[in-house]
Order: structure tokens, then sequence, then C-alpha cells
């Protein structure tokens, strides 16, 4: 079983990492690099009344070592979330339950909704320099939402009767009834065309990353049992 986890995890991991980070290479990095900007006020959206502002970003090739290290972070952090995954297959394989790569894309897009969908519902992913509620109390609610979602989707794809339907739904909805701490104005210094696309995009890339760990963590895993 231990080979199992961490085969599943090493080499699964390793692809949705090297996927998610070209991935943020191409949409997502420029966008972070053009509201850098907007925070160290080489440019302004919002002046004197007037609203508009240039688009663009610095080239790529300015951040060498800035980019080696977002390609190494999303490897580890990656392979992590293929261990996570993979201790889950355990449990689930123990209980009868199939594995392969179609189930594993069923996974791939729970981990995805647990820890990047249902917390953009209250807390979007964010450019730099947008002014938020207090760091501690953003992420206790993340913790909790994430929590309580993957609690949740477990409890409905797991359990047995329509008891654990109904608790998993509870856990579903309770961060977001609950509500995200949020301040009560808005600020912000780059243009609002930019925060969406980012948030957009940040989420997009994730998913298809969550989708790839699941199919190949599945596949693999169905292949070192067989």
């Amino acid at each position: 079983m231990i080979r199992q986890i961490g085969a599943s995890a090493l080499f699964a991991g390793l692809a949705a990492g090297v996927l998610a980070a070209l991935l943020q290479f191409w949409f997502v990095v420029p966008l972070l690099m053009e509201a850098e900007l907007y925070e160290s006020g080489a440019r302004s959206h919002f002046t004197d009344g007037y609203i508009g502002s240039d688009s663009g970003t610095p080239p790529l090739g300015d951040a060498l070592a800035r980019h080696a290290g977002t390609l190494a972070m999303n490897v580890i952090a990656w392979i992590g979330f293929g261990l996570v995954m993979a201790a889950g297959f355990a449990l689930a394989h123990r209980r009868g339950f199939r594995i392969d790569a179609r189930t594993g894309l069923l996974w791939g897009l729970g981990g995805f909704t647990a820890l990047a969908l249902a917390p953009s519902f209250g807390l979007p992913p964010e450019l730099p320099g947008t002014i938020a509620a207090e760091v501690a109390v953003r992420q206790a609610w993340w913790g909790f939402c994430v929590i309580a979602t993957a609690s949740g989707l477990a409890a409905m794809a797991l359990g047995r009767g329509p008891a654990w339907l109904v608790a998993g739904a509870v856990l579903l909805a309770a961060p977001h009834l609950i509500g995200a701490p949020h301040l009560d104005r808005y600020f912000g210094t780059a243009a609002p065309e930019l925060a969406a696309l980012f948030s957009t995009r940040a989420l997009g890339v994730s998913a298809v990353a969550w989708a790839l760990l699941g199919v190949m963590g599945g596949w693999i895993w169905s292949r070192e049992t067989a």
C-alpha cells in the first residue's frame, strides 16, 4: 500500500506541478507582474478623477530566478496534494471503491472544489496590492472552508444512506452561511478588469492541474494494484 501511495503521489504530483507552473507562466504570472506595477506606483489606474491606464506586462525573462522558484514550489505543493489524494485512494480502496483514471478525475475535481472553488466563493484570488481583511482571519476562514468542503464531499461520496448526504450538504454550506471576512469598503489600485481576469485564470489553471493529478494518480494506482 505504501508503494502505491508513493508512486501515485510522486509521478502524478510531478506532472501536475509542472503543468500548473507552465500554465501559470503563460496565463497568470504576466497578470501578477502587471499588477505589481500598480502596487509599486509605477502605473496608476485611478488618478485625479480619471479612470484608465495602459495594459501590458514586463517580459517574463526579467525575473528568471523568481520563475524557477515558482516551478519548484508548484512541484513540491502538487506532490503534497498527490500524497493527500493517494491516502484518500487507500481509504476508499479499503472500503471497496474502485480507483482508476476515471474515478481519479472525480477525486481531482473534488480536490479543486475543496481547495480552490469553494473558498473562492468567499475569498477570490487577489492581485498584489489588494487591501483586504486581516490575514489571520482570512486564513482561518479559508482553512475552515477547505476542511468543511472536503469533509462534506467525502461524506456524500463515501457515506451510505440519506443521513450522510444531508450531513455533507450541511458541511458544504456552513462556511458560506457564516461568511468570509471582508472590509466594509472597496480598495484597489489595479484595474478591475485585470483583477477579474486574474481570478478566472487562476481558478482555471487550478482546475486543469487538479484534473491531471486525479487522472494520473488514479491511473497509476490502478496499475500498481492490478
